[in-house]
């Protein structure tokens, strides 16, 4: 990807392409992998032990609701040929969006730091040493391992770790359950009107349906059709455009699908565990781990650092680098993981930042529980914004020509503006 321009059309064979379309599967599914990281672990954890079934209905409503905006961010860029950001700037005055952008870095670069602080506090309950120690090498890692290794062919094995996740699902048969109140904190949205609570109805809508998200699956597709020889912008060239829009449909659903799965076992487990008992504020990283306790018994520690330093490893790229993709659009940098650092010196540069300035974030006073819930907080604010500017940009015929976004794209889109507008002018309102 290099300054974001859509290619000439290319050359393309129909029945050998079509047929490569078909049982392809790509940026959706990566996407909702990484929707599970530390942060979203630690913030289902938190309203689970402190709403007990209530806040359920918050991972089925959003399940729509992702696969919406998700398919939104990813047509746009399969159709334009270009990333979010140098979509935003053809609508919206340059300055403002580079201003949204530095925004969008700010956030993805708490997320980071209290991603990789998990991450350290995780393996530490497993090898007591030094949690900063631990959590200065997986910054280390990622960021060699962006640098230096294809994020194409290390992403394959460790979106599969994501899956361990679902050992939270043990709990349906492990711990008796008051299906009723599980169906009914499934299906109806009901929550107590106090700052707290909507503090952390914000936190999980915004741990699932973040900004930087919109940017990376965009880029993605972007990245995957300039690999492709064969394969050209849909505004350019519409062959197979209806197998496309297909596949993004549904790798894009069942993506959100895994993810939001993942996330309502968490809230379930933590629901008839720690609330159970009466723990309803998670203190620490060890006490989230507790509560898978009663399906792995001792190998608890080991299975819950397996998914926090798995989902770690898998979202730090996507956080730094959905982050450096919008700057290098706005600015006109070269772009894509999949370029050497010499040819792509700022783009790395702005992910080398946001890894190293991530960091200091595990030296302040915070636990990584706590770290992890405040930043899914911003990302549930700054998203609102976000959500309506990606929304015009798909619904311009300019921009997006025959392809702007189907009808149950633009109404649920918009939906999600307004749901998550909602939650974040009401927990505002009664700080």
């Amino acid at each position: 990807m290099s300054d974001g321009n859509p290619d000439l059309p290319r050359t393309a064979s129909p029945d050998r392409r079509g047929a490569r379309l078909a049982g392809r599967i790509g940026p959706g599914i990566v996407t909702g992998a990484a929707d599970d990281d530390p942060s979203g672990i630690a913030t289902y954890s938190q309203a689970g032990a402190q709403a007990g079934f209530g806040l359920l209905w918050t991972v089925v409503l959003t399940w729509p609701l992702m696969v919406a905006v998700q398919s939104v961010s990813a047509r746009i860029g399969r159709v334009t040929g270009r990333g979010l950001a140098a979509n935003l700037c053809r609508v919206f005055p340059r300055p403002l969006v580079l201003v949204a952008v530095a925004l969008l870095f700010v956030a993805n670069t708490v997320n980071i730091g209290a991603d990789l602080s998990a991450m350290g506090a995780a393996v530490n309950m497993l090898l007591p040493w030094d949690r900063h120690g631990y959590t200065l090498a997986f910054g280390a890692l990622s960021l060699l391992a962006i640098v230096f290794v294809p994020y194409s062919r290390y992403v394959g094995y460790l979106k599969w770790l994501t899956f361990s996740l679902l050992a939270y699902g043990g709990i349906v048969f492990t711990v008796r359950l008051d299906w009723a109140a599980v169906a009914a904190g499934s299906l109806v949205p009901a929550f107590d009107l106090d700052s707290r609570t909507l503090m952390l109805v914000v936190a999980v809508l915004g741990t699932t349906i973040a900004p930087y998200l919109f940017f990376w699956q965009t880029s993605q597709e972007v990245e995957d059709e300039e690999a492709d020889p064969e394969a050209a912008p849909l505004i350019v060239s519409a062959d197979h455009a209806g197998l496309e829009i297909a596949r993004i449909n549904r790798e894009t659903a069942i993506g959100m699908a895994v993810s939001n799965i993942v996330a309502f076992f968490i809230m379930l487990t933590t629901a008839a565990t720690l609330h159970a008992s009466g723990v309803t504020d998670i203190q620490s990283t060890e006490q989230a781990a507790a509560a898978l306790r009663p399906i792995a018994g001792e190998a608890t520690f080991l299975l819950f650092s397996l998914g926090i330093v798995g989902t770690g490893l898998l979202a730090v790229p996507v956080l730094a680098g959905s982050a450096a993709y919008a700057f290098g659009e706005v600015l006109g940098w070269t772009t894509g993981l999949e370029n050497r650092p010499r040819d792509a010196l700022p783009f790395y540069a702005v992910i080398a930042a946001g890894i190293g300035i991530g960091l200091a974030v595990d030296h302040l006073a915070l636990d990584p529980i706590k770290a992890l819930v405040w930043s899914a907080v911003l990302n549930g604010v700054i998203v609102v914004p976000f959500i309506a500017a990606m929304m015009v940009v798909a619904s311009r015929p300019d921009i997006m020509g025959a392809f702007v976004a189907s009808w149950w794209q633009r109404i649920l889109g918009w939906l999600t503006f307004a749901v998550m507008g909602a939650a974040a002018l009401a927990m505002f309102a009664l700080l």
